[in-house]
């Protein structure tokens, strides 16, 4: 069954474009991470899903409901963030609130749910990814993975139909990667489905169902991890994997 599905996805910022013509389906409880080199337009692929950019054209199909982002209102602006939830590369949590808060927010505030059963939600998803015990604390308080675990618990509270993730681990020290990485691996065992930017490639290799490869605004290669990164059949494919792999060894 399909989840999403998006077509002819174009967006420029000013006389740069960004990305050109792309297509991605991804269906319901897939883990799809998206992988290539940094100024491919992965970032940008993923905030156009949940409107943080809007595109400039493109189809995109979410669930039972079909939109023509060129021509996106207030009403379906509002669709689109109720079905999807991100987890940013650098957190993007309140400071001035607590960790239950926090999770609570985006609950409260844009959806109006009582705070009573905000407040359950948020409990029980901090305990999902180990933070129960931090509820009272701020930000300010907690190690960059412990911040990072909050926003998957806040994202995770709002049950997205498609949870999008922009590199979860690039800000983390190397020590604490591996936190994260666990909680997100539990995360695809419950079905969610999941966009993931990522330039860990283990772990794509590893909990991917769908590898997809971007460089200069197009998808070049998508597949299996097996086809991908075993047995890619694009030479802009394979260029990019043996400089990442060359970096491992060294």
């Amino acid at each position: 069954m399909i989840q999403a599905q998006i077509t002819g996805l174009k967006k420029s910022f000013g006389k740069n474009v960004i990305l050109k013509n792309v297509g991605m389906t991804i269906n319901k409880g897939e883990v799809v991470c998206i992988i290539g080199p940094s100024g491919s337009g992965k970032t940008t692929f993923l905030r156009c899903l949940n409107l943080l950019e809007r595109p400039d054209a493109g189809m995109y199909e979410l669930g039972d409901l079909r939109y023509d982002l060129s021509r996106i209102g207030s009403h379906q602006s509002r669709e689109i963030a109720r079905k999807t939830a991100m987890v940013f590369q650098s957190y993007e949590l309140f400071s001035h609130m607590t960790v239950l808060q926090n999770v609570m927010e985006g609950l409260v505030t844009p959806r109006k749910v009582p705070k009573i059963l905000a407040e359950t939600i948020a409990t029980s998803v901090l305990e999902k990814v180990g933070m129960a015990d931090k509820a009272g604390m701020y930000p300010s308080q907690l190690s960059g993975g412990q911040q990072q675990r909050v926003g998957i618990a806040r994202a995770m509270a709002l049950s997205p139909e498609l949870l999008l993730f922009d590199e979860p681990t690039s800000a983390l020290d190397p020590e604490l990667v591996g936190d994260v990485l666990h909680v997100m691996r539990q995360l695809a065992d419950t079905g969610q489905t999941m966009i993931i930017v990522t330039h860990e490639m283990q772990f794509a290799q590893e909990v991917a169902d769908k590898v997809v490869f971007m460089a200069d605004g197009v998808v070049v290669e998508a597949g299996t991890p097996a086809e991908v990164f075993d047995d890619p059949k694009q030479e802009r494919t394979k260029q990019f994997l043996m400089q990442v792999r060359f970096k491992t060894a060294v």
